[in-house]
């Protein structure tokens, strides 16, 4: 099964309205950022991270153009050294391939174990792209429904300064 399709029936029983737009494939932010130039909305990019043990799992969200330091989220959260999480594990916790990474993953992650990171420079952004769980599409939608989204998950999600 297409795993965009789980992210459409979720956001259509939230009643959250998005826009899609298809592109081939991508697999970073870089890559995406040329396909979402004619598309008006925040530009976002999701790391998937683990601690040093790989028992703790990160989702930091944040505009394309930031660059997340590790060392200040690993002083923000307490935990010891962070890195990327592997394609397997990203597989494992959030049901997501390398390039797909996205909030929407939260659908996968049925122990709300993944501690969701946002830069609190999005909070309130009218329009977010994000991938629906593929990347070969990008979807556009509001703060307000990301965070009503986000509020029907059950992950911990805090706001950071990036």
């Amino acid at each position: 099964m297409d795993p965009s399709a789980a992210v459409y029936a979720e956001l259509q029983r939230l009643g959250i309205p998005y826009e899609r737009y298809e592109h081939p494939p991508v697999f970073t932010a870089e890559e995406a950022e040329r396909h979402w130039a004619p598309i008006d909305g925040v530009r976002c990019k999701n790391l998937f991270l683990r601690n040093k043990k790989g028992h703790r799992h990160y989702l930091v969200i944040l505009e394309i153009s930031k660059r997340a330091d590790l060392r200040q989220i690993v002083k923000f959260v307490g935990d010891d050294r962070l890195s990327f999480g592997s394609p397997e594990c990203l597989m494992d916790t959030l049901g997501l391939t390398p390039g797909s990474v996205t909030p929407f993953g939260l659908i996968n992650d049925r122990d709300h174990a993944v501690r969701v990171l946002i830069d609190e420079d999005l909070r309130g952004a009218p329009r977010l792209i994000f991938h629906p769980n593929i990347n070969t599409a990008s979807i556009v939608v509001s703060w307000t429904d990301v965070e009503k989204f986000l509020q029907t998950r059950g992950n911990t999600v805090t706001f950071i300064r990036v």
